[in-house]
């Protein structure tokens, strides 16, 4: 065995296409191409110097080592003559498979999962997002525990003949699930607190408006134009990590609250969505999704197909979506608004960057979350000016007759959530008249 180091910046990368059957989604070489070029993105992302790349291909991974002897004994050439602190693997190993290779190749083996965590270790800026990693960091590593401790060899079982190694790895694995232990209960705690958020949300009417797509689709530059807020964006996975809530002003003056949640990729690993959890319960519990997709992505019905699989593993599938296909400033294409057969809009074409058909985005928003809408005549008292000036703030006075009295009959016409806002404000005493469907109001001085 050897002495695993602390860090490692130097990078060999293993991709191997482990064909196990007949692709369903794209052409096989176009996904395996794609899914190269995502790896190397991600070990980008992780800071580390990408020293070489090796590639391969089998019909199904070895179960001792995931590859074969004739590519073992390649990368030890390759290794001898290259200064590399790990080498890492673009799919998921098994903690056997990652123990068999380092023993082979006398240097670190991670594989795709464990480099994502390692991202997402390194984005998380809140406490719950640093709670969230360290989560999914602990349940990961239990089961490769054996792994960190070279310097206490497993000696074979037996009275008399058990050593220090075995004893260290006990109390290790018992340390670490009193680490989950208490980190859950944290987390039991955050979360109630970000349900008393939702339901006070939801008490008040205001809709919830969530951004979701596959990693580096734009969300956070979209987030940041919508809201005008310096949220951090670059091109490169998983640029943000921690959700953000911000209020987000619609045209008519309606508000909403926009919540920026974490990038996707596909075969998210399963101890980030069960860590993240909570966090995606913004996504679950939104009353619109905005599924932000990169149009000039070649693979991005696969992309769309990918998100749409963690949505469903989350119990998110059945919250209504408008797709945003962002980036048209790379295609050349218009801006525009896509309706279904029966009217409803189904897409937004834009670009966040430029700003280019934000306006149609905003607009669908409106319609999408507006769908209950309240029309009819509301009396109004002269002492009643401040309700009178929101109302024609938010656009939604269509008339105004004023009475002898000095008061003013409105006709108006707004989103039934901010109805009930001004009335829990004003107390409006709402009459309805069965003969006829308009509203009949009137508001308490």
């Amino acid at each position: 065995m050897f002495e695993r180091p602390d860090t490692g910046d130097n990078a060999l990368l293993v991709f191997v296409d482990a064909n196990q059957g007949t692709p369903t989604r794209a052409p096989h070489e176009v996904d395996q191409a794609a899914a190269l070029e995502e790896f190397v993105e991600l070990a980008k992302s992780a800071g580390l110097n990408v020293a070489d790349v090796v590639t391969g291909s089998r019909q199904k991974p070895d179960p001792r080592h995931f590859i074969g002897k004739g590519k073992i004994e390649e990368l030890k050439l390759l290794l001898s003559t290259l200064e590399v602190d790990v080498v890492l693997f673009g799919q998921r190993l098994s903690p056997s498979q990652e123990r068999n290779l380092e023993r082979e190749l006398a240097v670190r083996v991670l594989d795709r999962s464990s480099l994502i965590l390692d991202i997402f270790a390194q984005r998380a800026r809140t406490f719950e997002g640093k709670l969230q990693v360290e989560l999914a960091q602990l349940t990961h590593l239990s089961t490769r525990l054996v792994r960190g401790w070279t310097h206490l060899e497993r000696q074979k079982g037996g009275i008399g003949l058990r050593g220090p190694g075995e004893t260290q790895l006990e109390t290790d694995r018992r340390l670490l699930n009193d680490r989950v232990k208490m980190l859950k209960q944290r987390l039991v705690k955050v979360r109630k607190q970000r349900a008393q958020g939702r339901n006070q949300r939801s008490k008040s009417g205001v809709a919830t408006v969530a951004l979701v797509g596959y990693t580096n689709a734009g969300k956070s530059t979209l987030f940041n134009r919508l809201t005008s807020e310096k949220v951090y964006a670059a091109d490169q996975l998983f640029a943000t990590l921690d959700p953000t809530l911000r209020r987000l002003i619609l045209p008519g003056g309606t508000t909403a609250v926009l919540a920026d949640t974490v990038g996707f990729i596909s075969d998210l690993p399963h101890e980030l969505v069960e860590a993240f959890l909570s966090t995606l319960t913004e996504t679950r519990e939104a009353d619109l999704l905005l599924h932000v997709v990169d149009v000039s992505d070649e693979l991005r019905e696969q992309r769309v197909a990918d998100v749409d699989q963690v949505l469903n593993s989350i119990d998110a599938e059945d919250v209504p979506q408008l797709i945003v296909y962002n980036k048209i400033d790379r295609t050349g294409n218009e801006a525009r608004i896509e309706r279904g057969d029966n009217g409803e809009i189904e897409a937004v074409w834009l670009s966040a960057q430029t700003a280019d058909g934000v306006n149609l985005l905003l607009d669908a928003i409106v319609e999408r979350v507006s769908k209950h809408r309240t029309i009819g005549w509301l009396h109004i008292t002269p002492a009643q000016g401040k309700l009178r000036a929101q109302l024609f703030d938010a656009g939604a006075v269509i008339e105004e007759r004023v009475e002898n009295d000095g008061s003013s009959r409105l006709h108006i016409d707004l989103d039934t959530i901010d109805y009930s806002r001004l009335d829990r404000e004003h107390g409006l005493s709402q009459q309805f008249n069965p003969d006829t469907p308009a509203l009949v109001a009137s508001a308490r001085a």
